[in-house]
């Protein structure tokens, strides 16, 4: 927010610009055991949503990049934050943490068939800066296509059965 607010004036005075924000599958629907996160990423989608919307009338253009799964160390980096903030022992669902999050974040990752390479959010970085009429949303993986589209015609009750199985 505070680096968009610095550049919007240049943008304005130079008669164009390109404001590009990475945010998550997880902004565009919730997750189990990630809360924090997924209210990051909302708060994060509406405001890019937002700013979309006002430079409508401009020559900025405004987008959202949704990875969805990269092999990065996102989970082994969460860890020591998980440590540090999360009393999940203490929790009242103590046990569900146990079973469903904790080996997610300790155990070593099952390979994931639909992640890619840091390199395939390259494409969509590129299109938002170059196009000469950017989407408002470059969905990266097949499953964050998936989720944009579960999310837009999926009664939210079935939704969100489909998230809570992980």
């Amino acid at each position: 927010h505070e680096l968009t607010r610095r550049v919007l004036p240049v943008m304005r005075q130079q008669g164009h610009g390109r404001i590009v924000v990475n945010s998550s599958v997880l902004g565009m629907v919730a997750a189990p055991w990630r809360g924090a996160y997924n209210a990051s990423k909302f708060a994060l989608e509406g405001l890019t949503d937002t700013l979309r919307i006002e430079m409508r009338d401009t020559p900025i253009h405004v987008t959202t990049i949704a990875p969805g799964p990269i092999d990065t160390p996102f989970r082994r980096n969460s860890v020591p934050h998980f440590e540090t903030w999360i009393d999940w022992h203490r929790s009242a669902r103590a046990t569900q943490y146990e079973r469903e999050l904790v080996p997610r974040l300790y155990e070593p990752p099952a390979r994931n068939r639909f992640e890619l390479p840091p390199s395939a959010v390259t494409w969509a970085l590129i299109a938002a800066l170059e196009s000469p009429r950017p989407k408002a949303r470059y969905h990266v993986t097949t499953p964050t296509r998936m989720m944009g589209l579960a999310r837009r015609i999926l009664p939210v009750s079935l939704l969100d059965r489909l998230l809570s199985r992980g």
